[in-house]
């Protein structure tokens, strides 16, 4: 581990303990929490304006458009997560990271809503700031560290996908979803081929050297942040409305919704995932194929919140396409994350996985003509069926070892 005593930072030895996750990092993602309720509050907004409602088209954009800021967000939380699992994060370099990223996704939070009108600029800053200063950082405290050569072409990379984020906030809204696309395209392409810069080379992702008990605690409890967003989207959905027979069921059914959530992804590959980050052969490889995994889940818990509001709201009513795509496509998206994390855990897929999303696909069409409520419980017991078949299978067996394919 890095020491805490002056001198230059060092990155943790693969044969380190684990620490876990500081109080710095747990207020870090605080923030995620009042980010992903407005990332749930702009996806709502879209789905149910004037003139939007039921129209394909306009809800594939407004969701497209959501997705990117999403995606900005997790960029940011990764990022930092990565460095605290690689660096001890007691080291005063390394808190400086977190505190910039808690205000840098703060403020990014508070742009979302408006964030391809009035408040581009202020989004496109936070993110830039953000995603420029943790190499430029690092690279000063790893002095002559072989390690700061990558930090540097990481700064270089952000850098030149800066002028693109900060370009694309002064254009109209085309124009800056078109930018700020081909900047994230630019940043996941790089962080995917080891950061290559002409000139100063490459990364082998799987040579890193990381704290992977650390970072899958992170990765665990960043779900949960997620996860707890749709609570609260649930709760205040529910405390707005009259608290008739239909909003109650639909309150009820998103709890129950998003307990079935939690009890899919803790059963087994969720608790070990860090004994399966230790066993693999390229801890880094996992690490990565993780971060993908969980990105897909927490994009399927976002809609799922989405789809909490929308049916609390109108629980009675015939739900338009784009609605019941909320409502089922966010625990079959989840549920397609959470083939792969077992995959990653155990190098196999059980089938109720499979089963479950072709279960829900097959249901969308008849429940297009039946209560927005009806989709919700449909949800609920796909989902609790999915949760027996996993109790089922380790019920009266020694608990299943992590067997990673990496």
């Amino acid at each position: 581990m890095g020491s805490r005593a002056a001198g230059r930072l060092e990155p943790f030895a693969a044969s380190s303990p684990p620490g876990r996750a500081t109080f710095l990092e747990l207020f870090f993602d605080l923030v995620f929490v009042f980010a992903l309720t407005r990332i749930s509050a702009r996806a709502f907004e879209e789905l149910t304006h004037e003139g939007a409602m039921g129209q394909v088209g306009a809800a594939i954009t407004s969701s497209g458009k959501t997705l990117l800021l999403l995606l900005a967000l997790w960029a940011v939380w990764q990022g930092t997560a990565w460095t605290t699992s690689r660096y001890d994060p007691h080291r005063l370099a390394l808190q400086a990271v977190v505190i910039i990223a808690l205000v840098g996704s703060m403020l990014m939070g508070v742009a979302i809503p408006r964030a391809f009108s009035a408040t581009g600029l202020m989004f496109a800053v936070a993110y830039v700031v953000t995603q420029v200063s943790r190499p430029l950082i690092l690279a000063v405290a790893l002095g002559p560290h072989p390690y700061r050569r990558l930090k540097v072409r990481m700064a270089v990379v952000f850098a030149v996908s800066g002028v693109l984020w900060i370009g694309g906030a002064t254009l109209p809204t085309d124009g800056q979803v078109s930018l700020w696309t081909a900047a994230l395209i630019l940043e996941y392409g790089a962080a995917r081929f080891g950061w290559p810069v002409p000139g100063l080379g490459r990364s082998t992702v799987s040579k890193w050297e990381i704290a992977g008990e650390h970072l899958a605690e992170r990765y665990q409890q960043f779900f949960l942040v997620a996860l707890g967003e749709t609570i609260l989207v649930a709760g205040f959905a529910y405390s707005a409305e009259p608290y008739g027979s239909g909003h109650a069921w639909a309150f009820g059914l998103a709890v129950a919704t998003s307990i079935m959530l939690w009890r899919i992804y803790v059963q087994r590959a969720g608790q070990i995932l860090g004994e399966a980050v230790v066993k693999a052969r390229h801890p880094a490889n996992i690490g990565r194929s993780a971060a993908d995994t969980h990105l897909v889940m927490v994009v399927g818990l976002a809609a799922t919140a989405v789809g909490y509001e929308l049916i609390i709201e109108h629980p009675l009513k015939e739900i338009p396409g784009p609605w019941l795509a909320m409502v089922l496509g966010g625990p079959a998206l989840f549920l397609l994350g959470r083939a792969r994390f077992e995959y990653e855990v155990f190098a196999r897929v059980s089938p109720s996985r499979w089963i479950a999303v072709l279960v829900l696909a097959a249901a969308a069409v008849p429940l297009l003509a039946l209560p927005g409520v009806a989709a919700t419980a449909v949800g609920v017991v796909v989902l609790a069926a999915v949760a027996v078949a996993d109790v089922r299978r380790a019920h009266g067996a020694p608990p299943e070892a992590a067997a990673p394919p990496f």
